[in-house]
Parts: C-alpha cells; sequence; structure tokens
C-alpha cells in the first residue's frame, strides 16, 4: 500500500476530503438512479510507483479526491506521499478508472541479435575442460606465459575468471608475408561445471571448447562428459593432448579412444584438430594457439560493436568500499563507463570498469571480459546484462517478472509432443554400474523408430549431479536415474529449474514409460469412422457451394457437422459437409436409422436423386512404436 505514513492532515485539508466523501455518499447506489449498463472506465497507464499529486494529475482528478478515497480505504496520505501500484489499482477503480502498469512484462534481457550491416571479426572465447589432473591448470598457466604482453606489463595481478591472451601470428599475402597480433579470450573457469551452468541460463557464451587429455591416461569418465557438452551446445572442439613429454604417454591408445568417442583426428581423416603439447615444457603451445585462431577462422566469430552491450555474468561478489562486483564479458556492442544497465534480477550505472590485468579502462567491446562495480545488489552466475536508456529504465524493468524454463518429466511429455512436434527425446541417463548403464542403454536404442528416436547426450555411472541437472535443461532433455540418488544440493537446483527427475528401481518400468512416451512422439494417425447412410429422394435447392436436400437414413445415423461422401452408382463423385439438419422442420444434431430429415451440405458436387450421402467423422488415433 502507501509507502510511507507521515504527518497527520491540515484542518483545510481535511475539510476538502470529508467535502469530498460527504459528495461521494451522494452519488453511492443507494442515493442516485445507476443505468443498466455500466459505462466502460478510461484506461490509464502509470509506473509502479506515484506520488498522490502525480497520482491525481495522471487521473486528472482533484487531488482532494484523491487523498479522500485513500483514507476511506485506510490509507493516510498526503500529497507528496507515494503509493504504489496496488493501491494506485484500487483507488483508481474506485473513481473509474482502469490502472494498467505502462511497464510491459519482459522476459529476462536477452542476447541481442547483431546487425547485419556492422558486423566486425572478434576474439574467439574458449574454455578449457577435461578429467581431473589431466593438466588444465598448468596448460593455462603455459598459455599465460607465452602472452608477451601481459609478462611485460607484470602479470595478471587480479582474478577476475577470464583473460585474454595476444598471440603473433602470419597473415599471408601476395608476395609478402605481415606479422599481426590476434587475442583470444579464455574463460578460467572450474571447468565443465560452470559451463553447463551458463548453458543451462541460456548463456552459450564459448565459441570453442579446448579439451585437455592427458596422453599417459587417456580418455576418462569427465573427458566423456566434457565431450556431451560439447555435442550438447554444438561448439567447435580441439583436443589439446598433453603430458607427451611423460615416459608412460601413449598417444596412439588416446587417439583411437578419441576416436571411439567421435573425435577421430583430421589425420586419420576425422574432423578433429588434435594438437600433442606439454604444458610442463611448453612445447607446442604456441601451436595450440594457432590451431585455436584458425579454428575460429574458419568459423567467422563476428560481433557488431556499436549496439548497446549485452553480455552475460562469470562471477560476483562483494567487496569493502566498492560494494557488489561482477565480472561480465561483452558478448555484443561496447560497454562504457556510466551506462545502466539490467544484469540478471538488478541493476546498475556503471562507476568503474577494469580489464583482466586490474587496469582501469573506460570502454569494452565484444569478446572482452571486464570487473564493473556500481550495482544495486550482486548479481547471479550467469545472468545476463543488457545497458538500456536510463537508470530508472533499468530500475522500472528488472521489477518485472522472468520467464522460467521448464524441462518436463515423461509424464508431461506427451502434451508438449502434440504442441512441439517433437521427432527426439533427449536424455541424460545415470546408473549405479557400468552393467546396467550398457543394458539401459543399448534397450533405449531398440526403442528407436524410422520416425522417432532416443538420444541419450551423456550417460553416467553414480548419483545424479549439479553438472547432469544443468546439462538437461540447456538441452531441454529428460533426467533418467536407476538405482541411484540426487544429493539435497542437486534437488535444489531441481526445484529452482524446475526440472523432475525421473528415478527407477526395475528396468522393465523404464522401458515401459520411455516406450509410451516415444509412441507419444509419433504423428497420430487419421482415419475416416463412417456413422451413416442417407439415401437421397428429394433435391429443393442447388447453388454453387450448398445443396439443401432431403432423404432417409438408411443405416447408422446422420449429425450435424459430419463429413460426407456422396456416392453414386457406388463411386464417390464429391465430398462436402452438413452444416445444417433439420427433422419435422426443426433443427437438430443428429437423425437415427429408419427417418427422415432434411440437411444443408456445403459441397460443389451436384446432387441427383438416388445418390447415398455417406457421413462420416475423421477420428485420431495415437500410433504405438513399430505400427
Amino acid at each position: 500500500m502507501a509507502r510511507r505514513k507521515t504527518r497527520k492532515l491540515s484542518k483545510k485539508e481535511e475539510k476538502a476530503a470529508k467535502k469530498s466523501l460527504d459528495a461521494d455518499y451522494k452519488k453511492s447506489p443507494q442515493n442516485i438512479q445507476t443505468s443498466q449498463e455500466k459505462p466502460k472506465a478510461e484506461i490509464i497507464e502509470v509506473p509502479t510507483v506515484l506520488t498522490v499529486r502525480e497520482f491525481a494529475d495522471k487521473l486528472r482528478a482533484p487531488v482532494t479526491e484523491v487523498i479522500a478515497t485513500l483514507i476511506k480505504n485506510g490509507v493516510m496520505a498526503t500529497i507528496n506521499d507515494q503509493i504504489d501500484f496496488d493501491t494506485m489499482a484500487i483507488i483508481g477503480d474506485e473513481l473509474g478508472f482502469e490502472i494498467k502498469s505502462e511497464i510491459k512484462e519482459q522476459k529476462a534481457p536477452e542476447k541481442i541479435a547483431p546487425t547485419k550491416k556492422n558486423l566486425l571479426p572478434r576474439p574467439p572465447v574458449v574454455t578449457v575442460m577435461g578429467h581431473v589432473d589431466h593438466g588444465k591448470t598448468k596448460l593455462l598457466d603455459a598459455i599465460r606465459q607465452t602472452d608477451i604482453i601481459s609478462t611485460e606489463a607484470g602479470g595478471i595481478t587480479q582474478h577476475i575468471g577470464a583473460y585474454q591472451v595476444m598471440v603473433k601470428t602470419e597473415e599471408q599475402k601476395p608476395k609478402t608475408t605481415k606479422a599481426i597480433e590476434r587475442i583470444i579470450t579464455f574463460l578460467d573457469t572450474p571447468g565443465h561445471e560452470a559451463f553447463s551452468a551458463m548453458r543451462a541460463h541460456g548463456a552459450n557464451i564459448t565459441d570453442i571448447v579446448v579439451l585437455v587429455v592427458a596422453a599417459n591416461d587417456g580418455v576418462k569418465p569427465q573427458t566423456i562428459e566434457a565431450i556431451n557438452h560439447a555435442k550438447v551446445a554444438k561448439v567447435p572442439l580441439v583436443v589439446a593432448l598433453n603430458k607427451i613429454d611423460l615416459p608412460d604417454a601413449d598417444i596412439q591408445k588416446t587417439k583411437r579412444q578419441l576416436a571411439d568417442n567421435d573425435l577421430a583426428p583430421e589425420e586419420w581423416g576425422g574432423k578433429t584438430p588434435i594438437v600433442e603439447v606439454s604444458a610442463k615444457t611448453g612445447k607446442n603451445i604456441k601451436e595450440l594457439l594457432e590451431t585455436i585462431l584458425l579454428v575460429a577462422d574458419l568459423a567467422e566469430f563476428k560481433a557488431d560493436p556499436g549496439l548497446p552491450a549485452s553480455g552475460v555474468v562469470i562471477e560476483s561478489h562483494m567487496q569493502s568500499g566498492r560494494g557488489p562486483i561482477a565480472t561480465v564479458l561483452v558478448q555484443e556492442g561496447t560497454l562504457r563507463v556510466g551506462e545502466p544497465l539490467i544484469i540478471g534480477q538488478t541493476y546498475g550505472k556503471i562507476r568503474l570498469m577494469e580489464n583482466y590485468l586490474g587496469k582501469k579502462v573506460t570502454s569494452a567491446g565484444p569478446s572482452t571480459p571486464v570487473r564493473i562495480s556500481g550495482l544495486a545488489s550482486r548479481p547471479k552466475f550467469g545472468a545476463r546484462f543488457l545497458v538500456v536508456h536510463d537508470e530508472k529504465t533499468a530500475r522500472e524493468l528488472t521489477r518485472t517478472k522472468t520467464i522460467k524454463r521448464k524441462v518436463l518429466s515423461i509424464g508431461e511429455l506427451s502434451q508438449d509432443i502434440k504442441e512441439g512436434n517433437i521427432k527426439e527425446l533427449k536424455i541424460v541417463l545415470k546408473a549405479d554400474v557400468s552393467g546396467s548403464l550398457e543394458a539401459i542403454a543399448n534397450s533405449l536404442k531398440n526403442l528407436a523408430d524410422k520416425e522417432v528416436k532416443i538420444n541419450i547426450i551423456h550417460q553416467g555411472v553414480g548419483d545424479i549431479s549439479e553438472s547432469d541437472i544443468n546439462m538437461a535443461v540447456g538441452a531441454k532433455a529428460l533426467v533418467i536415474g536407476f538405482k541411484v540418488k540426487a544429493s539435497p544440493d542437486v534437488m535444489n537446483l531441481v526445484t529452482r529449474e524446475n526440472v523432475k527427475i525421473s528415478l527407477y528401481e526395475i528396468i522393465y518400468q523404464l522401458l515401459d514409460d520411455l516406450t509410451l512416451a516415444l509412441s507419444g512422439l509419433l504423428e497420430p494417425e487419421f482415419f475416416e469412422l463412417e456413422i451413416g447412410r442417407l439415401e437421397v429422394l428429394a433435391v429443393f435447392r442447388t447453388a454453387k457451394q450448398e445443396k439443401i436436400i432431403g432423404g432417409k437414413v438408411i443405416a447408422g445415423k446422420i449429425e450435424n457437422g459430419a463429413q460426407g461422401k456422396i456416392v453414386r452408382d457406388k463411386e464417390t463423385i464429391g465430398e462436402g459437409k452438413i452444416i445444417s439438419l433439420e427433422q419435422n422442420k426443426k433443427d437438430t444434431s443428429e437423425v437415427a436409422k429408419d427417418f427422415e430429415c432434411g440437411l444443408k451440405i456445403q459441397t460443389p458436387t451436384k446432387i441427383l436423386v438416388g445418390d447415398t450421402l455417406e457421413a462420416y467423422k475423421k477420428e485420431e488415433r495415437v500410433r504405438k512404436l513399430g505400427e
């Protein structure tokens, strides 16, 4: 209701309010004759908060009348007090107005679609993932050390969750070779957990995934999980085959394992760039960076620096003396100091901006990570930001509701299938042991049909993790577990993201449920159900598209609204739809066998006495797999 309750009304204001209340009493239904039809209320659009004076001006009503109505509703407010939207809606209704918000409900800020005329090349954004102890951290350190610019600047003094490296390459031109410097942005995140969490919130910020695989250890469960994350995100993948300097390194065996997981090396005729590196000695680190740039060139990553800036939060924290701090990655446009922005469910105006070296900057273009201050509260990891026209707009837009994505459980899938015409059932599958996992996976593949299929986007042994849930949200997949559990933290994420996990203890129940779900994915089969026949005894009217006829029902029944086939000499000569039906000169919905009736049928076909009208309905039947 009212934002604050302050001083008492003056005698003059009380007198005016009382006078207005008396006038309201005289206008009440008990004292005046109302018309049968209430006049349509005038629609007034208002912001979320106004002073009483401003609200009265919006209504073009005396401020004393507004104050009197507030008092009548138990709100003691003066002309300078602020009232909220709900209060304005109540008061406006009593005064004959319909109050609506001038702030339109919006989704959480989405990435702005780039314009086509101002697209320019931008640095690729790279995430490094891999199995524990395969050398991801050492590889990132080795990459930092190759960056001469950072080294000369004294190194990275502050950790902000992302950094950029400058790579010196050569540009080949006719008869000349020109040395150029190019930038790569690396996200220094906790690997695939952060990657999946970003994707779960719609923030597809990674352009390229570098998969670190130790040559002495080969492909491991987390390696496969990282591969699946990259596949679901449809992100190009470069393999850094690390630890080649170790005596027990088996490069060929590891490559075979990668090929078994759909990552066949280019040298074997595949499409996956594999660079043999040693993070310890620094061998081939430059070649890895050049390979990343080559993949980026083929993908042609571009953005429009002229757009209002938009991007995503990489990390955030509270800092003494500065308040909420967020590290953001600019994806489109150019972010500048002093600009107002929405950032997740909060807002702010950028007071300070620092680059990954901790140096103050005034602007940041596409693919640039920066740390910003000046926010009203701390934004969440993975939240989007968007620069807006002014701070008031940012504040108002953060009051609107966001629309939450939903991942359907098996039981809820049918309706979504009917509306969305899904042709693929994506599944994250977890089981207690590898034997059960393989048995279920093979059984699910056998359920596939020529029209629909099951796509297991990730499978693994062990309890359901937060990464599994995030992957399901990002890919709109089902999470299926067999004899596994989910921790309280995982269940909290399930609740927040509205994901329903289907857990099973018996394999055949799991397979039965998925068979039913897949059956729903099949296009329904339509067939004609004959309901009756009529012999035409008379033709009363023949128009171009409509015919009025009389006849006798000789089988079943004739229903109004049914489709009809016109049959002559056992051959169908036309079709139509019954649009009205009469029996004994009265409208009816149906006429039974052996009774006569008249009907109007919508058809261009000429009907003659002696023809037969075969009435039918179109029925929809849900097919099952194998039919």
